[in-house]
């Protein structure tokens, strides 16, 4: 870092983004793990850069506990086969923190992060910001510059004290609630979805898209006064979906939606649950369409286009290897639930092996079980840093529990691509392999294939 990047910044353009990123890291005990649930902070500095009255466009917020990335990659391919100027908002990153703001669909550069990053120190005087933190501000900074039609806005974690929550959004899409994080949202369902409520506002438009919300859920959108069938949409009240056949499913409207029924594309993310996504972002755009909110005429061709082009990098990702490889972020049960489902839609293979690391807040046990069926030898991996978890613990805690033999760990690595690297070496013909556990384990593979593939195009 350069060493006039202190407290009282005056010549920022000389630094860069990762001068930035080192900087925003250092100030917080744990540094980009570090989190501190709350607003306060950060609704100090938003007031500071005033963002409250420039914020362009209509704006739209992703919460939830799975699928928040991939129904923001919808809407985001939608809006832009609709020709809308869309930026998004999505954490963490895989590769490169800009990935975090597109602009649309190309990851925001790195002048434009610098610059937004100088502005919130300055705002932020002697105010305390984590990672997280600082950089959402610095996002919103970004997003503002492109002056959108449309902002996305992932929540981070939970959703009542997260900092994207300082945005007060015209509409709220609820992806789902289940358990994770539950040391900071709570140890069950109905905990955890008075959290994950806690994004929506009275006067918004809300969707749940899920079938069975948690009460605490419905209770919290009921005192804000949003009425059921109109401000607050339902799946399997509002809307619903079937299979059309092996190619197209059905989206049909219910209640005063029941007009509206399109026959689509299958998304082009892996996985029978992307249809999940897809449907509640489909009611999302129609409610906005009927109050005069989404900013383009939108027809089922666009729909289609967008589903049929959607991408999102670390999703069931297919990876060219001398056996199948797919790369996927599931990192809580729930998560892994829909891996399994998908691994059991995928062709039958001879064996599949699995490169695993999982964070030490996580419920690796959980995870690990729900995927005991499928999986027939275990690489695990050490994952870094002040959440971090070794691969020998990871063992420990499956080895404990190892009825009958049901997890057969092939090798404890230092690294999740040194665990894929030895996946690959013992795979044969017929095999496949998945690796998943964690957005770090994703992560750290993809980084060493990138930076193998560049030094093999530098010779």
């Amino acid at each position: 870092m350069h060493a006039a990047l202190t407290r009282n910044l005056s010549v920022t353009p000389k630094h860069t983004l990762h001068d930035w990123l080192t900087y925003i890291e250092s100030l917080h005990p744990l540094g980009a793990a570090g989190i501190e649930l709350g607003l306060e902070r950060v609704r100090r500095v938003y007031a500071a850069l005033g963002l409250q009255l420039r914020l362009p466009g209509v704006v739209v917020t992703v919460g939830g506990t799975n699928g928040k990335g991939s129904s923001v990659a919808m809407l985001e391919s939608i809006s832009m086969a609709a020709g809308l100027r869309v930026v998004a908002f999505t954490s963490p990153h895989l590769l490169r923190y800009n990935e975090r703001v597109r602009l649309d669909g190309v990851d925001a550069p790195d002048e434009a992060w610098v610059r937004a990053f100088a502005q919130v120190e300055q705002a932020r005087a002697e105010v305390p910001l984590t990672y997280f933190e600082f950089g959402t501000l610095a996002a919103l900074l970004v997003m503002l510059e492109f002056a959108p039609q449309l902002m996305l806005l992932e929540v981070g974690l939970g959703g009542r004290g997260d900092a994207v929550n300082v945005v007060d959004a015209d509409a709220v899409l609820l992806t789902n609630v289940e358990l994770d994080h539950v040391a900071m949202l709570g140890a069950d369902r109905e905990a955890i979805g008075r959290e994950k409520a806690g994004v929506m506002r009275a006067g918004q438009i809300v969707v749940l898209a899920e079938a069975e919300p948690p009460v605490s859920v419905l209770a919290h959108a009921q005192q804000l006064g949003l009425l059921a069938g109109q401000s607050l949409l339902q799946r399997d009240k509002d809307f619903t979906l079937e299979q059309h056949d092996a190619d197209a499913w059905v989206w049909q409207g219910l209640g005063q939606w029941q007009a509206q029924r399109h026959v689509l594309p299958q998304p082009a993310l892996a996985g029978a649950h992307q249809r999940d996504n897809a449907a509640g972002v489909l009611m999302l755009i129609e409610a906005l369409k009927a109050g005069e909110l989404w900013p383009a005429p939108a027809t089922v061709k666009q729909y289609a286009a967008g589903l049929r082009q959607v991408r999102h990098p670390g999703r069931l990702q297919r990876l060219p290897a001398r056996v199948p490889v797919w790369l996927d972020v599931a990192h809580n049960p729930a998560g892994v639930d829909a891996l399994a489902q998908a691994m059991r839609d995928l062709p039958s293979v001879r064996r599949t092996l699995a490169v695993f690391g999982v964070l030490a807040d996580k419920d690796a046990l959980a995870m690990a079980r729900a995927l005991a069926g499928e999986i027939d030898a275990w690489y695990l991996a050490s994952l870094n840093g002040a959440r971090g978890r070794s691969s020998e613990n990871l063992a420990q805690v499956l080895l404990q529990s190892n009825a009958a033999g049901t997890f057969q760990i092939a090798a404890t690595e230092a690294s999740p691509f040194l665990a894929y690297t030895q996946a690959l070496h013992d795979a044969r013909e017929g095999d496949r392999i998945f690796v998943f556990g964690s957005f770090l384990c994703v992560t750290n593979v993809l980084e060493h294939l990138e930076s193998r593939a560049s030094s093999e195009a530098d010779e």
